[in-house]
């Protein structure tokens, strides 16, 4: 299996996710410029990290969403590749449209960073089928705009589609339904505000049901 995280101006979570994934889960990885074209070929996930891309101007993900290398993000996930984004990556595949509703201000209006207790909402490949559903996970929150939102009828189309993955024990940023990762209808891109990256043994499950799904795959 082979993984690729992508670097932009900002990013401050790059190589805790270079480092869990190389050191501590044995994945052959390497690093990618923003500014790169790069077709991803041979690559199985493609990891935006953790940051203030462009140090959250416009909006959080806003202008990172504008960079060279999303392009090639986007064409890798039409062609089924698995892409993970955290916290701002969260942020920046909400802003290229690749995941649907937005990631905003946080409703306490401050920076929140914590751990905190996430449940499994449904069961999809590869993000969680190691999981139950309900079951519990901790991990670490940082951010200032963490909070999700989408208008009442994409929230029913997400709930419909069972593309809501994991939601807040206790809501920490208002988010909508207490919503704290979803992916795409498809299931390939998954956005978590949360960092599995920087608790790995907490988030070993999430890691190991990527990577026993990608490893399936190829």
């Amino acid at each position: 299996m082979k993984a690729a995280v992508v670097t932009f101006p900002g990013s401050n979570c790059d190589e805790d996710a270079f480092d869990a994934l190389s050191r501590c889960l044995g994945v052959a990885t390497t690093r990618v410029w923003h500014k790169e074209t790069n077709d991803f070929s041979g690559v199985d996930l493609v990891v935006l990290p953790g940051g203030f891309s462009y140090g959250d101007y416009l909006r959080c993900g806003a202008m990172a969403a504008l960079s060279p290398i999303m392009q090639s993000v986007s064409a890798f996930a039409e062609r089924g590749g698995f892409v993970l984004g955290i916290c701002n990556g969260f942020q920046i595949l909400c802003e290229a449209k690749l995941l649907p509703g937005a990631l905003t201000l946080n409703e306490s209006r401050r920076f929140i960073c914590r751990d905190v207790v996430l449940k499994a909402r449904f069961v999809r490949s590869p993000w969680n089928s190691l999981l139950g559903q309900g079951a519990a996970v901790t991990l670490p929150i940082a951010h200032g705009d963490g909070r999700y939102w989408i208008d009442p009828a994409g929230l029913e189309a997400l709930e419909q589609k069972q593309q809501v993955l994991f939601t807040y024990e206790k809501n920490p940023n208002g988010s909508v339904a207490d919503i704290a990762g979803i992916c795409n209808e498809a299931g390939n891109v998954f956005g978590l505000m949360p960092h599995p990256e920087r608790a790995v043994e907490q988030g070993r499950k999430i890691w190991d049901s990527v990577l026993q799904s990608v490893r399936s795959a190829s």
